[in-house]
């Protein structure tokens, strides 16, 4: 499979060039709004993720929501076990969570992003996903 036959109800965007530095691999993002809130399509070649992050927010903002729409992949807080995300998983992500997400070793996939405005939002990357620990996550999109 590749970018050009990812079958997803939303658009795949540009190349994301401008956060390619905070991920392995390549992905795509597609905005679905002007202005904020921001809403985003993000898509995900096989076994890209980003890096561990954390979004910072105040008085109710800085809150994420991604809906997987397509393929499948991974969701990680820190100190949680990793949620496997297939078409339909819905994960909201409290501000100050650090956490990564991304595309199964053998699967595209594909999320739409919501951060929840307000004061102080902002993203804070850090490291990237170690080799081994995204290593011993099941590769295949099967159940």
């Amino acid at each position: 499979m590749t970018d050009e036959t990812f079958e997803q109800p939303f658009p795949i965007g540009e190349e994301n060039a401008a956060y390619a530095q905070y991920f392995t691999g390549r992905s795509y993002l597609a905005p679905l709004t002007d202005g904020v809130p921001v809403v985003s399509n993000v898509t995900f070649e096989p076994g890209c993720r980003n890096d561990w992050h954390v979004h910072h927010g105040t008085d109710g903002g800085g809150d994420q929501i991604l809906l997987c729409t397509a393929g499948s992949g991974w969701y990680q807080a820190e100190g949680s076990d990793p949620v496997s995300m297939t078409p339909g998983t819905t994960v909201r992500v409290p501000a100050g969570t650090k956490h990564w997400h991304g595309a199964k070793a053998d699967s595209w996939f594909s999320h739409i992003a919501f951060t929840t405005p307000g004061p102080d939002v902002r993203n804070e990357w850090l490291e990237p996903v170690d080799e081994d620990t995204y290593g011993h996550l099941p590769a295949t999109s099967a159940p």
